[in-house]
């Protein structure tokens, strides 16, 4: 594939993975993006995860129609992106490692017993490098989303590499939306980091942008005011959908069916979009998605042994390690004896940034009966 005269796609597609890092559930697979530059000198733009190192390499020595690489530039070191680089050094031994020095550092401590010394170029913010009619500048992107991460920008043809920035879920192969699985990749990967989101974004709103060339994902060439949009959107925690998303942790159906009935409620009232998450059965990823794309979240959860129901805690504990803020919040709490679930779920949120939890806090004792009504009615009420 093509993506300008000189620079062509070497990457692939790997459908065979069931979870992304061991923990995203993938059903239509991911990409393992990587590009090739073919100029007087010739780049290569990032390996692959080791899984499909000999496809790869494969591409690689068909794109480069009998040429040699001079530069092998590392953007991101995770294994996903740098799982070939061994590989690559042992096949072109004279090739040139361009990474920033923080990237050069974590190449020992992956590749144990291969001797980068005399092998690599450390840059440093807005270096540039030639090879003939491109160049290639620079910009440094720490924790977005590992500490060593840079993005590159080809002068030429207007093109930024931009690492796992604008990347998605799903293979190249998939014929799905851009949004939907960006959001779902970006909350779950890099949503911790939006302030140093919001940084690389001021540095890529100085350059004239034609093409994004994230690590997963498609090249993006069209609407890019679109998708720049979305990234400024999700990177301040601001709200992208008007609505309530409304997780619940049932264990006998009880809290399921309180969970539908305020739901029902909150559609009543024209609150904009309602969603529903079964917490024990739907994807937590799209669960944490959710909660960040709209402006409200109601949890319900079954208070369990002394807490709250397991995978209440988890989908709690994923919103604080990824910031969730700016939000408003209704709790409900379902227990047969000794309701304790709001205590907990209450004070996870309280540990949240600038989260509004909204009054009444909701106790069902064992099954919703008539006289819960009013109270559930109180909160849709709260929650407009």
């Amino acid at each position: 594939m093509n993506i300008t005269n000189d620079i062509k796609y070497i990457g692939v597609d790997d459908t065979d993975i069931d979870l992304f890092e061991s923990q995203y559930i993938v059903p239509n697979g991911i990409s393992y993006n990587s590009y090739l530059i073919l100029d007087e000198k010739v780049a290569v733009m990032d390996t692959v995860d080791a899984r499909k190192s000999e496809e790869w390499l494969t591409n690689l020595d068909a794109a480069l129609g009998g040429r040699t690489p001079d530069y092998l530039v590392v953007h991101h070191m995770e294994p996903d992106h740098a799982g070939t680089i061994a590989q690559f050094v042992e096949k072109y031994p004279k090739a040139q490692i361009v990474a920033s020095a923080r990237a050069i550092q974590m190449m020992a401590d992956f590749f144990e017993g291969v001797d980068f010394s005399g092998r690599t170029i450390a840059v440093k913010e807005g270096e540039e490098l030639s090879l003939g009619e491109h160049t290639l500048q620079f910009f440094m992107a720490p924790m977005v989303h590992w500490p060593e991460v840079m993005v590159s920008y080809d002068k030429h043809d207007k093109v930024v590499f931009s690492a796992d920035g604008f990347g998605k879920f799903g293979a190249l192969s998939a014929d799905e939306e851009w949004a939907c699985e960006a959001r779902r990749y970006y909350f779950n990967i890099c949503g911790k980091y939006g302030a140093q989101v919001q940084t690389l974004l001021k540095k890529l709103a100085t350059l004239d942008v034609e093409c994004i060339c994230p690590l997963h994902g498609p090249i993006l060439k069209e609407n890019l005011d679109y998708y720049i949009g979305l990234y400024d959107t999700w990177s301040r925690y601001d709200v992208e959908t008007k609505g309530v998303f409304v997780a619940y942790a049932s264990i006998h159906g009880g809290t399921a069916a309180v969970a539908h009935k305020v739901a029902d409620m909150l559609r009543e009232r024209g609150v904009g979009k309602v969603s529903v998450a079964d917490l024990s059965r739907d994807d937590m990823a799209e669960a944490v998605e959710d909660a960040f794309r709209m402006d409200r979240l109601i949890v319900a959860a079954a208070s369990y042994d002394g807490g709250v129901f397991p995978v209440m805690h988890d989908f709690l504990h994923h919103l604080q390690i990824k910031a969730y803020q700016n939000r408003k919040v209704g709790i409900i709490e379902n227990g047969s004896w000794a309701p304790c679930a709001g205590r907990v779920m209450r004070s996870m949120l309280e540990q949240m940034k600038q989260v509004e939890i909204v009054e009444p806090v909701v106790t069902i004792r064992s099954r919703m009966k008539a006289s819960d009504l009013p109270a559930l009615e109180a909160l849709a009420d709260a929650m407009m």
